[in-house]
């Protein structure tokens, strides 16, 4: 069993690890926790009752957090004429086509988020083995594949944020920094509870909401009342 530091154990003491809290107790509670020199992310953990084996049970997708990340997201596109253009003046950092291809294929990842226009994914997805295992190959699921590439340049640099179902059927999400205030973290954390709920499979059965954890970097998990989340998350 790995060996936890000083100040994770002081933090831990302040968490009743048999109760479940209300969400913005949770919140509260991680922001007291974070022990960091840096601004802590803050995580959400999401089980869910689903079983990512099967196609129609897997739960992907992408939303803007309205209080954003509080991140500095650098953003590449792959485009050529207009839409290159268009990606410049949206505020893409990177901008190019069979150029800035041949670039990642010689190491070059100095960049967050891909996008790319739909014309462009012929030479693109030649870069599927390089991107793919680093979570940044453009898909339009998550709408990264696209011809609004300006849209959705403003919209990562405004705070969207993937999520996407993992082997163990917990989906893993940033939700802002430590030192937000607890109103922008609730209503992020109420945002993605919201888009969770709304892309429920059809063919998941029984609790969807298994367990929902928030956490700082290198801080301990907080468990979240997941009927009070759910409650609320359908009332925004």
């Amino acid at each position: 069993m790995a060996k936890r530091g000083k100040k994770y154990l002081e933090a831990r003491k302040l968490i009743d690890r048999e109760l479940h809290y209300d969400p913005e107790e949770a919140l509260v509670l991680a922001q007291k926790t974070a022990s960091t020199k840096f601004d802590s992310t803050v995580e959400l953990a999401v089980r869910l009752g689903v079983n990512p084996k099967h196609a129609d049970q897997q739960v992907r997708g992408a939303v803007v957090l309205p209080a954003g990340i509080g991140k500095n997201v650098t953003v590449a596109v792959f485009a050529k004429g207009e839409k290159a253009k268009e990606a410049e003046a949206a505020g893409a950092d990177f901008v190019g086509a069979e150029d800035l291809v041949a670039k990642v294929q010689e190491g070059w990842f100095a960049f967050d988020v891909a996008v790319a226009t739909p014309d462009m994914m012929g030479t693109v997805g030649k870069l599927g083995r390089i991107l793919g295992p680093r979570g940044l190959m453009p898909n339009p699921k998550t709408g990264t594949v696209t011809m609004d590439v300006a849209r959705a340049v403003k919209e990562i640099k405004a705070g969207k944020v993937e999520y996407r179902v993992d082997k163990s059927g917990i989906i893993h999400v940033p939700i802002g920094k430590a030192s937000f205030p607890v109103e922008g973290l609730l209503e992020n954390f109420y945002t993605i509870i919201d888009t969770l709920l709304k892309a429920k499979p059809a063919a998941a059965k029984g609790q969807y909401l298994r367990s929902i954890t928030v956490t700082t970097t290198m801080g301990p998990g907080i468990r979240v009342n997941t009927q009070k989340a759910a409650q609320l998350g359908k009332a925004k």
